[in-house]
């Protein structure tokens, strides 16, 4: 099956970005969270996107930004599930990623998702992992959220684009956990500070974003309006 033809069916079921990563190109994945640690027979990764709406991260309340992300999960595990019900009725084996599940790995100490979402964007030509550890996409920035599909069958992969992050340092200085200061972001003490429940408000919500806010690039290279 074409690549094209691959993309345009990702397209259709809604996906604002897509591309294409061969197998080889995640060499350095941990162990037991490589492609074919999940489907041993993958030759590809499918990469796709939705846009995530930029508004949500100025408002005053974190309840827009935390439903907006809860109902886009969604709506990418759908759209995953459905892709590849359609490419096995043609006769192509592929197998969708959870897009907000993780699982501990106890040699790293670290969550992870089976397969890294945004390690999979970056291979696949989206755009580039940011100093924040967020993928940035030219036409969208930060403001996306992503999925993933493994394949069974060998397609054209895209080309992989050149780093967008210009290591200006904001995200490092602006986070109020200092969690960005090492290489390799402190996952747990991000997620601590910034998931959780509201004591005022019973409810769970998101309740910081400030590496993503202050992104020079978070509306893309592409994007020419600004707040």
């Amino acid at each position: 099956m074409e690549s094209r033809k691959v993309k345009n069916m990702m397209f259709a079921l809604g996906a604002d970005l897509c591309g294409i990563a061969s197998v080889d190109r995640f060499s350095e994945a941990p162990k037991g969270y490589h492609p074919c640690d999940v489907l041993p027979e993958c030759k590809s990764v499918i990469s796709f996107a939705c846009r995530f709406p930029a508004g949500t991260i100025h408002c005053s309340s974190p309840v827009p930004y935390t439903r907006v992300r809860n109902s886009i999960t969604a709506k990418l595990d759908q759209m995953a599930l459905d892709f590849c019900i359609e490419m096995e009725k043609i006769g192509i084996v592929c197998v969708p990623i959870p897009v907000n599940e993780s699982q501990w790995d106890e040699t790293t100490g670290r969550w992870r998702s089976v397969v890294s979402l945004k390690h999979a964007a970056q291979a696949a030509g989206l755009g580039t992992i940011g100093r924040h550890s967020l993928v940035i996409t030219p036409e969208f920035g930060s403001m996306i959220w992503l999925g993933a599909v493994l394949c069974e069958q060998e397609l054209e992969p895209d080309e992989r684009k050149k780093s967008i992050c210009d290591l200006c340092g904001r995200c490092v200085e602006i986070c109020p956990v200092h969690a960005l200061e090492n290489s390799e972001m402190e996952q747990m003490t991000c997620w601590e500070y910034a998931f959780g429940d509201d004591q005022k408000t019973k409810s769970w919500n998101i309740h910081c974003h400030k590496c993503r806010d202050i992104c020079p690039y978070h509306l893309g290279t592409e994007n020419s309006w600004t707040e």
